[in-house]
């Protein structure tokens, strides 16, 4: 997996590429340190997944997150911040962003949020979810609550708040009694009944729509 670190601080971004290259899964692709310079380059670049950080010199994170998807250019992208600023975390989902980490994790939690980020997932780090959420109840709407023609059933409204708490499909089984598959079914329903393209904004537009 070809990795790309946007970060305006030079020890943590070279820290972040030394620790990243200790794994034999991933190359670095390239870094930025500021916006406007990975505008310019992920196009060209091509990365598998970013690591974006929020706060840069000349255009910040969400600048850049704006940027890209008006390009049709936007990869896979974690907003890695120091900070557990949850109106800036719902901001950069809201542009395209698939997943967020706090810069203070572990390499395996870097992995395991690359990983599912650049297979098409998003990640959702346990230790800010339940802030993003109380921002997102008390704070004003962003967006108007999505049209649900269908509304969810009581076990899709289970698995929708094991979503919210960061749990994946093997964990809700688990915690459910079902199967595996039958949780798949049950996040693809509720992906589609949302309008949504995974599962961050379906718990987005959850908490707009007053299931959450």
């Amino acid at each position: 997996m070809r990795v790309y670190i946007v970060e305006d601080e030079t020890l943590v971004r070279e820290g972040l590429k030394a620790l990243l290259s200790l794994s034999p899964r991933l190359t670095i692709a390239g870094a930025a340190a500021d916006g406007r310079q990975a505008v310019e380059e992920i196009p060209r670049v091509r990365p598998d997944v970013v690591l974006l950080d929020v706060r840069l010199p000349k255009l910040d994170g969400l600048g850049v997150l704006a940027a890209l998807r008006q390009q049709n250019a936007l990869p896979p992208t974690i907003v890695v911040t120091t900070f557990d600023d949850p109106e800036v975390v719902v901001a950069a989902v809201r542009q395209g962003a698939r997943g967020y980490l706090l810069k203070d994790v572990s390499l395996e939690v870097f992995l395991e949020a690359i990983t599912a980020v650049a297979a098409g997932g998003t990640w959702l780090q346990p230790k800010i979810t339940e802030r993003i959420l109380e921002a997102l109840r008390e704070g004003p709407r962003a967006m108007p609550p999505p049209l649900v023609p269908e509304p969810l059933t009581e076990r899709e409204i289970e698995v929708l708040r094991l979503m919210a708490g960061a749990y994946n499909n093997r964990e809700i089984a688990a915690a459910l009694g079902v199967a595996e598959g039958t949780v798949k079914n049950h996040v693809a329903s509720i992906l589609a009944k949302m309008g949504a393209r995974d599962r961050m904004l379906a718990v987005l537009h959850a908490v707009d729509s007053g299931y959450l």
